[in-house]
């Protein structure tokens, strides 16, 4: 057994991954003895002043280290991540490279380290939507192929791998770190009417309490004028029902504008506000009557919250959230939509449960079992 632990080097890169690296370094800072531990930002979401809101918001550290990759092709971006990696893992030399959920940095920074021999772990394992045409799935394929030790948020997630060829040796079962963060933040949230009126958009708007909040960022939704042009009239339909408030990711509203499509959201009773800080989104969720998403982390926080999630996607890679959760996955089927809406509207939707594990110790149970495990393994 050794005493002293090389530093973990702990990857982020993109928003989603926030929120699930902020209680993993406070958990190794609270472990006893500390897990020491190296912040890298590979650049791949590059907006300077939102990263700053999201990290204060999450009380995330400062990188020590920032790529500054910036975006490009899927190729051209996960190459360059690699190259301004690798010499930080020759510098650093650390115990092993943790990385989170399922985007480009993740798979980038992984194939570096294990083609260096340095071990891999998974935060957010196991995760499958079965559809091959989404760039995560790929990324979560092969980054789970390559990892050391995995760390899983449903215990379905082990099935996924053990069908894959992973040893099940290398899987542990820690619940969910994105849940960690939504329930050590919750007391911080931003009232929604606040939220609104910072954005010049009058509270009266949900004066009733009862509004939709809606984001919508995949490819495969916003990139394909006709796909795009169905859910904005989809979105101005609902607008009918209740009021939506819309944080636009800086991908769709470039869309919007780029196909001729912005005129079909320009709806009083649709509030079109920029990307928003955690704490202000998490408030606006909280108390939303449904969230209308693409994203993945949205319907676990959902989930988290009981409050109905209608899924913009044909599938999910999170299904714990539609068997257990408050989830219902429904394509872009405008009348499934309406139809789902007024079922919210009158019934009060899904409800569901917590899934177990997801109690806000998820870090925690990492930063045991890892430290254990780097131990073991005499890092």
């Amino acid at each position: 057994m050794i005493t002293t632990l090389s530093p973990v080097l702990c990857v982020v890169g993109a928003r989603p991954n926030y929120m699930k690296m902020a209680p993993i370094l406070r958990a190794f800072d609270e472990h006893h003895p500390a897990l020491p531990w190296v912040l890298v930002h590979t650049g791949q979401h590059y907006d300077h002043a939102m990263n700053e809101r999201l990290f204060r918001g999450l009380r995330l550290p400062t990188p020590q280290h920032n790529l500054e990759v910036g975006s490009g092709t899927h190729a051209v971006q996960t190459a360059e991540i690699m190259k301004r990696f690798e010499p930080l893992v020759d510098d650093i030399r650390p115990s092993c490279v943790l990385v989170v959920g399922d985007v480009n940095s993740t798979l980038a920074c992984a194939l570096v380290a294990v083609k260096k021999h340095v071990p891999v772990v998974h935060v957010e394992a196991g995760l499958r939507s079965g559809d091959r045409a989404m760039p995560e799935e790929i990324n979560r394929i092969l980054v789970d192929r390559v990892s050391d030790r995995l760390y899983t948020t449903e215990r379905s997630a082990l099935d996924n791998l053990v069908r894959e060829g992973v040893d099940a040796g290398w899987v542990h079962f820690a619940g969910n770190v994105m849940i960690d963060s939504l329930l050590s933040s919750r007391p911080l949230a931003v009232p929604p009417v606040k939220t609104l009126a910072d954005h010049g958009i009058d509270p009266a708007l949900i004066a009733d309490g009862r509004y939709g909040v809606v984001t919508l960022h995949r490819p495969s939704n916003v990139d394909d004028p006709e796909q795009l042009k169905r859910l904005a009239s989809m979105l101005s339909q609902a607008a009918e029902r209740l009021p939506l408030v819309f944080a636009i990711h800086p991908r769709t509203r470039g869309n919007l504008e780029k196909f001729g499509l912005g005129a079909l959201l320009q709806n009083p009773r649709i509030a079109l506000l920029p990307p928003l800080g955690y704490l202000e989104m998490l408030g606006l969720m909280s108390d939303a009557t449904v969230m209308v998403t693409d994203s993945g982390g949205l319907q676990e926080e959902t989930t988290a919250l009981s409050v109905p999630c209608l899924t913009l996607r044909e599938n999910t890679e999170r299904p714990i959230t539609v068997e257990q959760g408050t989830n219902t996955v429904i394509g872009i089927d405008a009348a499934l939509f309406v139809r789902s809406l007024d079922d919210i509207l009158v019934t009060g939707g899904k409800r569901g449960r917590v899934p177990e594990y997801w109690d806000g110790n998820a870090a925690r149970r990492i930063a045991a079992d890892l430290y254990g495990w780097l131990q073991q393994r005499g890092a």
